[in-house]
């Protein structure tokens, strides 16, 4: 049995009509096949909550203040700027928009904001590291806002960026823009990663593999996982109401990395460029929607 996302029921699996029983000792055979309620599903089988409409609309109340504030930011950047003073930012606007930020304490983690300069790749810890002509520094922004969390990222250049800095991070905004492109009802997350992984390596950089977009919205992390790599047709097919980051990681160099001695920083280990770009997507019924949306 198919429904309408592609989604194929078999026999040993538990019928859709929530009886309980198997599908070929329930409905199995039937003239008509009852309608599937996806909600339960995709709990049931994926641990996925699909978002309500009123839950849809609080994250994307949440990915409203996000966006200010990373456009806040991108505006104070400048050389002989502190991390640390990104972070004072960005956890000053946050208060002030109502919200807390995700980020603080998140398992020990010490800072409102992760800053990533050059060939850090991800979860870096703002401090008194300063900032310099030419560098690129990605900012992510998780606010939580009545309840509801909005994930988003850019990275920005610092003055006026070399040829290798304008490389990477043009490539690793493509590999966004043609991640989210493969997202509709019916498509796998495995599409998504290979749309990633198929740009990005096209442009001869390399997708980091141990970190991954995620589910997000009622919580920081969700299911699903959604890696940046990956095979077109497999892994959990997409259906309305998923909300999930895609977030990929793209070095200039090889993909290979080492996390610091702080257990947070993860940075390339050839020490070549990094950079990521962000949104929270939504899944509809027709496609997507970004509920973080800014230009690629």
């Amino acid at each position: 049995m198919k429904n309408r996302i592609g989604l194929k029921v078999g026999r040993n699996d538990p019928c859709p009509c929530g009886s309980g029983l198997k599908y070929k000792k329930c409905c199995l055979g039937r003239e008509r096949q009852p309608e599937q309620d996806l909600q339960s599903l995709y709990l049931r089988r994926y641990k996925i909550h699909l978002k309500t409409p009123r839950e849809i609309e609080g994250i994307r109340k949440a990915g409203r203040l996000a966006l200010h504030i990373l456009d806040r930011v991108e505006q104070e950047i400048a050389p002989g700027m502190k991390t640390g003073d990104i972070d004072l930012l960005v956890h000053r606007l946050t208060l002030e928009g109502g919200a807390t930020p995700a980020p603080l304490h998140y398992r020990g983690f010490p800072k409102s904001v992760c800053v990533s300069v050059n060939e850090v790749i991800c979860h870096g810890i703002p401090g008194e590291r300063i900032l310099e002509e030419g560098d690129i520094v990605n900012v992510d922004v998780t606010p939580i806002l009545d309840g509801f969390y909005a994930d988003v990222s850019k990275t920005f250049f610092v003055g006026t960026p070399g040829p290798d800095a304008l490389r990477i991070v043009s490539v690793a905004r493509d590999c966004l823009r043609e991640g989210i492109s493969a997202v509709r009802p019916g498509n796998t997350v495995g599409d998504i990663g290979w749309a990633v992984q198929r740009c990005a390596e096209g442009q001869g950089c390399s997708v980091v593999r141990e970190f991954v977009g995620h589910g997000v919205g009622c919580d920081f992390h969700e299911p699903p996982q959604v890696p940046h790599y990956g095979r077109k047709g497999e892994g959990i097919p997409l259906a309305p109401g998923m909300v999930f980051t895609i977030e990929p990681m793209i070095n200039l160099g090889k993909r290979d990395l080492y996390i610091l001695e702080d257990n947070w920083t993860a940075v390339t280990r050839d020490g070549s460029l990094s950079a990521q770009f962000e949104q929270t997507i939504l899944v509809t019924e027709k496609g997507r929607e970004s509920l973080t949306p800014y230009d690629l």
